[in-house]
């Protein structure tokens, strides 16, 4: 978006953008932006919460009275709660797992982890009318094959017929089987906030633990197509934030 905008400003149309990842931003140099601490996917901070999005917005907009860039500047606010999962304090599920499975190879129990969860993925599809998934035509478990393959000495190098570059492929399957837990997690029984949801998948999941060794894989990597992934993209900043010590 930033290349965009400096396309634009070229032509003569003055340009704004909402930032998610500040670090992108700042490299970029983009014309005019306003950074917000919301969770990715959310530039607005949280739906159903028209007046707080207006703020957001209105102090994007604001930028363009700057006659120079690059601009960047940071939105203080943090996003309203937003419930999601709003089913019945009654509701018990009929089995019980442990938050994370703590025997076996970590591929093995990020695979195991997966299959419990398409039961309440399922659900989440019949309750929400679709799902985000399903840009790869992958399965959750073969995502999770792909993914694991990146922690053993011979990652895999392709995904069903997709043509891109390996750091792109490791990217667009973390991103989906991210949003596969992410949309499970918001129908199970109790009152669920995005918030909550991203401190369960990073805190409490095998998943979770996958992608942070990942992260530290690729972090070594020469190849400086993964320097995205091993900065900011595979891992929210303020996640890296509290597993750093103060």
């Amino acid at each position: 978006m930033s290349a965009i905008g400096w396309y634009l400003e070229a032509q003569g149309i003055a340009t704004v953008s909402i930032s998610l990842i500040r670090e992108h931003s700042v490299a970029l140099k983009a014309p005019r932006a306003l950074w917000v601490p919301f969770i990715l996917g959310r530039p607005l901070g949280a739906p159903n919460a028209p007046e707080f999005q207006k703020r957001v917005l209105l102090e994007a907009l604001q930028l363009l009275q700057e006659n120079q860039g690059p601009v960047l500047k940071d939105f203080n606010e943090e996003a309203p709660v937003d419930e999601l999962g709003l089913y019945s304090e009654t509701l018990v599920c009929p089995v019980s797992f442990p938050s994370k499975m703590q025997e076996g190879e970590l591929d093995s129990r990020l695979l195991n982890e997966i299959g419990q969860l398409q039961a309440w993925h399922s659900l989440a599809v019949q309750v929400k009318g679709g799902s985000t998934t399903g840009i790869t035509g992958c399965s959750p478990q073969e995502l999770g094959q792909f993914i694991a393959s990146w922690l053993g000495d011979q990652p895999s190098q392709s995904l069903k017929e997709l043509a891109y570059p390996p750091a792109a492929l490791l990217k667009l399957a973390t991103d989906e089987l991210k949003a596969f837990y992410y949309e499970a997690k918001s129908v199970q029984p109790g009152k669920h906030s995005a918030q909550s949801i991203q401190d369960w998948f990073w805190f409490e999941t095998t998943a979770g633990e996958v992608f942070l060794a990942l992260k530290t894989k690729v972090s070594s990597m020469e190849d400086p197509s993964f320097k995205g992934l091993a900065t900011t993209s595979l891992v929210p900043r303020v996640v890296q934030q509290r597993l750093t010590p103060s």
